[in-house]
């Protein structure tokens, strides 16, 4: 999985892999009970509010957007497809631009 490829110096697979799908078990659990929140910006690219963690164990809204469609949950994809009808866009999977700043400002990959 592309989530795991930013590892730490002396994390191994395994433990990177644990990492992953705890955090975006944690990004599930919070998009379900609107503690973070969705948002998918003008050219489609989406960001998570409220999940700054993500940053933080060097995971991207991206990735953990791909995942949540693979295997998180019902609520978790529902608040997906809400933010995408509230923003009047779908999330272009291919998007090349992201926000560090919740969706206020939009940027190209760097």
């Amino acid at each position: 999985m592309a989530c795991t490829d930013q590892r730490e110096t002396n994390e191994s697979q395994e433990t990177r892999t644990k990492t992953v799908r705890d955090t975006l078990e944690q990004l599930s659990r919070d998009l379900a009970s609107g503690k973070a929140r969705v948002v998918v910006g003008p050219q489609g690219a989406v960001t998570f509010t409220g999940a700054g963690y993500l940053q933080g164990r060097k995971i991207t809204d991206a990735c953990a957007y791909r995942r949540i469609m693979a295997t998180g949950s019902a609520l978790a994809r529902a608040a997906i497809a809400k933010a995408e009808l509230l923003s009047g866009r779908s999330v272009d999977k291919r998007a090349t631009v992201h926000s560090h700043d919740g969706g206020a400002s939009w940027e190209g990959n760097h």
